[in-house]
């Protein structure tokens, strides 16, 4: 789990109530369940709308992603490439099998079965970067989902905003009722800038954040391999690779 975005959703929450409490407001003006439905759903809506069903799926469970944990171990993977190496070369390639047994990670598994496998450099090389690039660009067009995502919520705000004050000049001789129109308007326009400022835009941008961190990893991990291929010794292997580390 991710403390740090936990935290910071935790202050962003804690500096819009802060603020409205200062104010001399009270947290249940803050509750409207009408506006909370005008944005959220017609934001999921448009997002629905725009985007292919399998980038919405992936857009929610990159969701998940952002706030877990996601920490890329590029010393401790530097380490296992050189044992790799050392095992290749007293062993054989066909040992990595064993090793590849004990990954979790689809990438390097493949990795090292087609090095386990006698493949040359060039053909580990156009395998795993197939599969590097595509990847990257799905997690990519699942963040822009979470993107657009930010950019209609501020515009449902404002449909909400219009909708309570629609809401307000039809019972202009009701009292409770222009209470009501008026807080949905203002609170709908809270929310949808809100969420679109200090939720999605940020959670999409890290997303994209990830997704290139993930890559320099993965990019990392097939130089790798191609060295080990080409029979390259462990110490050489190690001093290539720490300019990932800088």
């Amino acid at each position: 789990m991710d403390i740090t975005a936990i935290l910071g959703v935790i202050l962003a929450l804690a500096a819009v109530l802060g603020g409205n409490y200062l104010e001399g407001g009270q947290f249940a003006e803050l509750l409207n369940l009408p506006a909370a439905a005008i944005v959220i759903g017609g934001t999921l809506a448009a997002a629905i709308i725009q985007s292919p069903a399998q980038d919405v799926a992936r857009a929610v469970k990159l969701l998940g992603w952002a706030f877990g944990s996601n920490k890329q171990d590029l010393a401790g993977r530097i380490d296992r490439i050189v044992k790799w190496c050392v095992v290749a070369r007293r062993k054989g390639l066909l040992a990595l099998e064993k090793e590849a047994e004990k990954e979790s990670d689809p990438f390097v598994k493949a990795g090292l079965l087609l090095l386990a496998d006698g493949k040359g450099p060039e053909v580990i090389r156009s395998s795993l970067e197939v599969e590097l690039i595509t990847v990257e660009q799905r997690d990519l067009q699942a963040a822009k989902v979470i993107e657009s995502m930010g950019g209609y919520a501020p515009t449902l705000g404002i449909i909400g905003a219009v909708l309570g004050l629609i809401h307000v000049m039809s019972n202009l001789t009701d009292p409770n009722g222009l209470s009501a129109g008026i807080a949905t308007a203002f609170v709908a326009t809270i929310y949808g800038i809100g969420i679109a400022n200090l939720f999605l835009i940020p959670v999409a941008n890290k997303i994209k954040n990830l997704v290139l961190l993930r890559y320099q990893y993965q990019e990392m991990v097939l130089e790798g391999l191609m060295f080990i291929a080409e029979g390259q010794n462990p110490k050489a292997i190690q001093q290539r690779l720490q300019g990932y580390l800088r």
